[in-house]
């Protein structure tokens, strides 16, 4: 006569299984979705009702980080950003081009931290910019 497992009572190995199999599909699907650690609110609390950017509405701050975002994940240089950003906001200041494009790729493009750094070394103020 053969013996059938109910259900309801299962072994501590496939309780373990189970387990093992829920982590990794877990993980997985955290490996499709790089964004999903964007943090929105926090980008638009630093950048938009910071003073300086005057961005018209939250729309159009994420739109301009999430430019930024594309311009770092297409090659763009660190010091060619840095010049898009200052001529886009008519300032000379490096502290407030770099504090936009270091939160747009912090805050809204995470993937993109190393290429950024890696991007933005030994760069240096050109002449005429504040640093």
């Amino acid at each position: 006569m053969v013996q059938r497992r109910s259900l309801i009572h299962r072994t501590p190995a496939s309780l373990g299984a189970s387990f093992a199999c829920a982590a990794v599909l877990g993980v997985a699907t955290l490996g499709l979705a790089p964004d999903a650690r964007a943090d929105v609110v926090a980008y638009l609390v630093n950048v938009h009702v910071r003073p300086g950017y005057n961005f018209p509405n939250a729309d159009a701050a994420l739109s301009y980080g999430y430019g930024i975002c594309d311009k770092v994940a297409a090659g763009r240089a660190f010091p060619d950003l840095m010049a898009d950003v200052r001529a886009d906001f008519n300032t000379s200041d490096d502290y407030q081009a770099m504090y936009l494009i270091s939160q747009a790729v912090n805050e809204l493009c995470p993937a993109q931290i190393w290429q950024l750094r890696n991007s933005a070394a030994h760069y240096q103020t050109p002449p005429g910019a504040t640093p």
